[in-house]
């Protein structure tokens, strides 16, 4: 059955997509699910019209995406944790202390789930870490975590 696809459905397809998927799939989930609706004859141009919202859409997260970059790019950002005498934190620095001190330092607003981390941080020390904020838009930033006052 061919359905016109509403929103993104994982494995399936995107937004204004026009997709060939078995008919139970489309009866029993897209369409009750309001992701999807049949695709008639006269559904090519909602479906058009779709895929350019979704464009449109699209080229602004990416050009708001490369901004916050250029503003992140070569940035050091200061995290301020307890810690012991030999430098071991208390507990850790994860993304959401991270995209915090982004807020604080340099002003730029990240999801936690941008900042990615291999594991949390659990010692003081100045450490590389990655920032996918949009597709194939990324920069490294150094964080540095100091021990608390």
């Amino acid at each position: 059955m061919k359905v016109l696809l509403r929103n993104d459905v994982d494995g399936i397809g995107r937004r204004g997509d026009i997709v060939d998927v078995a008919d139970g799939y489309a009866r029993n989930f897209l369409i009750p699910g309001g992701l999807g609706l049949v695709a008639t004859q006269g559904i090519q141009a909602q479906a058009a019209s779709m895929r350019r919202a979704r464009d449109l859409r699209e080229a602004n997260d990416r050009q708001a995406a490369e901004t916050k970059a250029k503003v992140l790019a070569g940035a050091t950002l200061r995290v301020s944790a307890r810690a012991g005498s030999t430098g071991r934190l208390f507990g850790s620095v994860g993304a959401a202390e991270i995209a915090a001190a982004a807020r604080e330092h340099t002003g730029v607003e990240l999801d936690r789930q941008a900042v990615v981390l291999g594991e949390a941080i659990k010692a003081t020390g100045t450490y590389e870490v990655i920032i996918r904020l949009f597709g194939d838009v990324v920069t490294p930033v150094m964080v540095e975590v100091v021990p608390a006052d």
